[in-house]
């Protein structure tokens, strides 16, 4: 893709080295394919280190009896690629770690960089409490890339190698292989029992509804299973952060407040892909448009949200709506609202909404770098914009 290299500098190197330097440990979760290979070994280049990656048969043997290998690598960083492929490591891990602290080494001694988040946690968290801290890599983000390039982030999505793809068709195959592949190679070796049509079949349906509230009874009906089923197959899809459970706020209004979660497809192209939507064209002019654009808003939002930053949504039974509700570190409270029109009309529900809500700062996202106000304390802006003010 003119205007961009086959590297593309992720903002996230600088709070892993911050966390690399206060803890002996870190995790670095994400999809396969989403950055988190390159961003270790570009860590590696700035500092003594080792990468191991836990898929190789050879590197795996290395390992064979871990303390006595990692033990003559005490002055280098190490970085454990698919960790979760060897949970058998964790406990030795500890060993290192707090024979280090015994000697003085208290911080960067392992990256770990994994594909399945709650799986990974809890392996790290039963060995590694207060040992360890978690990071998240997300896709690419409007910060990272050439600003002229914000839509086709959107249509192609944030994985590196379908956004940079020489043509649409390209990134196109490319998604396409990377979802057959999660499927039928990467679902199964985390020994999930789903057959792989099946699921496909699931998150087709999840793309079909991005944005909307989850329906466990109506998705159940149409796969002909039940809503526990359901529930299974989410709960995998968000393990392996393909797919966002939005919960909604609960405040102490006197409102019948929606209890549902809104479930999102996590990357706009794989989204896209799972429609068969291969590019500009074809988007605008899917149903999906408007959800996706929402999907892509929120992902991008929260990728550079600070820590500790509270997200939700907001919606009463009678009507009153808000897209994203951030509850920031600071305390401040922002409402933000999606809208794909470039002059936004903004209706009852979401005024009543801000009467509710009262928050600090509102905000409405269009598809254009500008920023102005509406009126009554609300700011028309774009994205990239928005996430700058963020991070």
């Amino acid at each position: 893709m003119q205007g961009q290299t086959d590297w593309i500098e992720r903002w996230l190197l600088g709070p892993v080295r911050e966390r690399l330097e206060q803890f002996p440990a870190v995790a670095l979760l994400g999809p396969r394919q989403i950055g988190k290979t390159s961003l270790a070994l570009e860590l590696g280049r700035l500092m003594p280190s080792v990468y191991l990656d836990l898929e190789a048969a050879a590197d795996r043997a290395k390992l064979a009896d871990p303390a006595l290998y990692l033990s003559a690598l005490g002055d280098r960083l190490v970085i454990l690629d698919e960790v979760q492929r060897m949970p058998e490591l964790f406990a030795a891990l500890r060993g290192l770690i707090d024979a280090g602290r015994r000697q003085g080494q208290r911080s960067g001694r392992f990256l770990l960089l994994g594909s399945a988040s709650v799986e990974l946690i809890r392996q790290a968290s039963e060995s590694l409490a207060g040992r360890i801290a978690y990071l998240e890599l997300a896709g690419l983000s409007v910060l990272e890339v050439n600003r002229n390039h914000i839509e086709t982030l959107w249509i192609r999505g944030g994985f590196p190698d379908s956004f940079l793809a020489a043509s649409d068709q390209a990134s196109a195959l490319w998604r396409e292989n990377f979802i057959r592949t999660y499927l039928e190679r990467d679902v199964p070796q985390l020994g999930s029992r789903i057959p792989a049509e099946t699921l496909r079949r699931f998150w087709v349906m999840l793309a079909h509804h991005q944005g909307s509230l989850l329906n466990a009874a109506e998705l159940g009906r149409s796969l002909g299973v039940d809503g526990k089923t359901i529930a299974r197959y989410l709960d995998l899809l968000v393990d392996l952060l393909l797919v966002r459970r939005l919960q909604p706020l609960h405040t102490n209004v006197a409102k019948r407040l929606v209890k549902s979660a809104k479930v999102f497809v996590r990357d706009s192209g794989l989204l896209h892909s799972l429609l068969g939507l291969d590019d500009r064209d074809a988007v605008y002019g899917h149903p999906v448009v408007g959800g996706s654009w929402e999907g892509f808003v929120v992902e991008t939002l929260l990728s550079v949200a600070p820590e500790r930053c509270g997200a939700w949504f907001y919606r009463t039974a009678a009507g009153a709506e808000m897209d994203l509700v951030l509850d920031l570190p600071s305390g401040q409270r922002w409402g933000v609202e999606v809208k794909r029109g470039l002059a936004p009309k903004l209706g009852k529900g979401f005024h009543q909404a801000r009467v509710d809500l009262a928050p600090d700062r509102t905000f409405v996202v269009i598809p254009a770098e500008e920023r102005y106000p509406l009126g009554d304390g609300v700011e028309a802006i774009g994205v990239a914009k928005l996430a700058g003010l963020l991070n």
